[in-house]
């Protein structure tokens, strides 16, 4: 009989990071992120099933949408620079998500259209460091539809 127990692999906490292609002056490395780092929520399903009268029809989607919260240090200049692009202009385009992982295993995520939807309740009470910025955009999967 074969060894059952496989390699799990290890963490690595400071090599998540988001980078965006257009806007540079907004990547986001773990120098600039409190404890709940990023968090990535992919949205809906990827194949449809749409029922016929004895079973379903699968119909793949071209893309996910998803949100993705980035808990950005307050302090840091990296939190106003998110403010400001709010306030001026809150399309951030394409980037890349790099998930906390050492390889082989999970890789990383390309986003599209992204633009920066919310910023979760701040709280000025001197023992918050976090400003929780909420990113939307959509996940081109299913690619193989396209052959």
């Amino acid at each position: 009989m074969a060894n059952p127990q496989v390699l799990q692999g290890s963490l690595n906490r400071v090599k998540a990071s988001v980078v965006w292609a257009t806007n540079p002056q907004l990547n986001i490395t773990s120098s600039y992120l409190g404890r709940p780092g990023i968090r990535f929520a992919p949205e809906g399903e990827s194949t449809a099933f749409l029922n016929t009268l004895t079973g379903a029809v699968t119909s793949p989607e071209p893309y996910q949408l998803f949100n993705m919260t980035v808990a950005l240090v307050k302090p840091q200049a990296l939190a106003d620079l998110y403010k400001s692009q709010i306030e001026t202009n809150a399309l951030i385009g394409d980037g890349t998500v790099y998930p906390d992982v050492i390889s082989p295993g999970l890789g990383v995520f390309n986003i599209t259209n992204c633009a920066i939807e919310t910023f979760r309740e701040v709280s000025f009470a001197g023992d918050e460091p976090t400003l929780m910025v909420v990113i939307k955009g959509y996940w081109l999967i299913n690619s193989n539809m396209f052959l």
